[in-house]
């Protein structure tokens, strides 16, 4: 089945195989990549052979090939191998016009069948097995534009700009869900727990940055939807730091969309008009622990 647009690696995991499709475009600039600077896993297996007239290269590949790994869970077998992009020098080799990459693959099977140690008799009848759904829960956060439409290009702010926020979660065969951010912290290092650290959002959901004078951080009512979550976060620097780099990391969380907001799923802001918090959601209770600290952990 034709993909519409069709991503830039495509993989199907088959019964025993797997086949993974490359765009010559990779990475979407209009240069083409060669089929030779192609391979997968790491007994780099070539591509079946390519027509340059095509838009795209195949690999085909046994799930124990090219040097995969077998991963076994309680639920699933996890296939990983990985395609390599090796570019070859240009002809001037004092300049590099490509940058070599790696993208990892993962086939995913669950593990269905029953099995017994008693002996089979010849008039057996086969056994019937259930297969159950897994759940499964993909988060995201994103920077987003002006608008809200789509998801930021640039990574770039001055001070003074205001960031979008927009967190998710999308499931799979799961019951309505809520999201909620829980905390929020930026560090100088990729490390959350580094110094200098500043939690902009802590205490199970309080937006604490909202609290400071001059501030207009606050999530943003009403919500997309259950499963989404905005907030608005002024930039800034740390103090006395040369460097122009923050890391954010945020834990996010869900609970039952049917179940209402409490001290522990809360998504709080201060409002310098009434000198309050004020829960996004739910009544203003939920949020009195955001000024004492006296929030459940």
């Amino acid at each position: 089945r034709a993909l519409s647009p069709r991503p830039a690696v495509a993989v199907q995991c088959q019964e025993g195989q797997l086949a993974v499709t490359v765009r010559r475009d990779l990475f979407g600039t209009g240069r083409p990549v060669r089929a030779a600077e192609l391979s997968l896993g790491t007994a780099s297996c070539p591509p079946l052979s390519p027509n340059p007239a095509q838009a795209f290269v195949t690999f085909v590949a046994a799930l124990h090939e090219c040097g995969s790994t077998l991963q076994v869970t309680l639920d699933s077998l996890i296939y990983r191998t990985t395609l390599f992009y090796k570019p070859t020098r240009s002809g001037n080799p004092l300049i590099v016009r490509a940058t070599p990459a790696e993208v990892p693959i993962e086939c995913h099977y669950p593990r269905r069948s029953n099995v017994s140690s008693g002996a089979v008799r010849p008039t057996w009848v086969p056994f019937r097995s259930t297969v159950a759904v897994e759940e499964r829960l993909r988060f995201s956060l994103r920077l987003m534009d002006d608008e809200w439409n789509r998801q930021r290009l640039s990574n770039g702010f001055r001070l003074g700009d205001s960031l979008r926020f927009q967190a998710d979660v999308t499931s799979e065969g799961h019951v309505p869900l809520r999201l909620f951010v829980d905390q929020c912290v930026a560090t100088t290092t990729p490390d959350r727990s580094s110094s200098p650290r500043y939690a902009f959002i802590d205490r199970r959901g309080c937006l604490v940055d909202s609290r400071a004078e001059d501030t207009g951080s606050t999530f943003v009512s009403p919500r997309p939807r259950p499963e989404s979550l905005r907030f608005l976060l002024d930039a800034f620097k740390f103090a006395g730091d040369n460097g122009n780099l923050l890391y954010i990391s945020c834990h996010l969380r869900v609970s039952p969309a049917a179940q209402a907001p409490n001290p522990w799923n809360k998504a709080c802001s201060f409002s310098k008009a009434s000198g309050l918090w004020a829960p996004l959601e739910g009544t203003a209770a939920i949020c009195s622990c955001c000024d004492t600290g006296s929030c459940p952990s």
